[in-house]
């Protein structure tokens, strides 16, 4: 008999497997890399087991998942392993790390990681993204649950909507493919991090394949195109902190 918690992991497998199919990272008939044999291949070991990968995406069937396959696809997919085999955060997000110190609440602590675009563009941001005593957290009233993470903007490019040195509070989402056109989202790619309004171009198939990033400030600054791919994460901005 399976246990409940290999099932849960399993549950949690098919979810995490149908985003990496939204972002493009499988593609099922695909022959170029990308098909159900080459995930196979990369998680069991043989492209022949295609079979096994489908039993697994079957809720009907009884076969699951192990634990040594799931961190696996973890480390091969840039899995958020506290996600998939603990069930904590995000499929691709950001756990907020735990203090070196044990607090009396959560809420004496603060909510919202406070850091900076270049460590937050540099890095993971992940539970050994940052060092440990270099973590600032504060709370906001109206801003409950984890997840959260601010920094200060830097340039004119948001400009009347957000001006320079003000701070964003931001949530991850799961995916581009949960982007709502022409709204705020801090992006975050391949080293880089911009804030803008953001629309989604998606490729004949329907799926999020590059994003249109578009600057308040658009006299200035004009419009550009940025290609989705494994690296790309994005970040919902649901508050603006200004200096009085």
């Amino acid at each position: 008999m399976i246990r409940d918690d290999r099932r849960q992991l399993n549950e949690r497998f098919i979810r995490v497997f149908r985003l990496l199919e939204e972002r493009g990272d499988i593609v099922k008939n695909d022959r170029g890399g990308k098909g159900i044999g080459d995930f196979a291949e990369k998680i069991l070991g043989n492209r022949a087991y295609g079979h096994i990968v489908r039993a697994y995406l079957n809720e009907d069937d009884k076969r699951c998942i192990d634990y040594q396959q799931a961190r696996i696809i973890c480390r091969e997919y840039g899995i958020n392993e506290s996600y998939l085999i603990d069930g904590i955060g995000t499929p691709f997000g950001f756990d907020l790390p735990a203090p070196r110190y044990q607090e009396p609440t959560p809420s004496a602590r603060g909510n919202i990681l406070f850091t900076t675009v270049e460590a937050f563009a540099g890095t993971a941001v992940d539970v050994g993204g940052f060092a440990a005593e270099d973590l600032e957290f504060f709370s906001i009233p109206g801003l409950s649950g984890g997840g959260l993470v601010s920094f200060a903007i830097k340039g004119n490019s948001m400009e009347p909507v957000i001006s320079n040195g003000d701070i964003v509070i931001c949530r991850e989402v799961a995916g581009a493919h949960e982007i709502k056109d022409n709204r705020i989202y801090a992006i975050k790619n391949n080293g880089s991090l911009w804030v803008k309004y953001v629309q989604r171009l998606p490729d004949n198939r329907g799926r999020t394949a590059r994003l249109k990033l578009i600057s308040a400030n658009h006299l200035e600054h004009e419009p550009f195109i940025e290609e989705v791919n494994e690296h790309t994460r994005v970040y919902h901005v649901i508050r603006r902190v200004s200096n009085l």
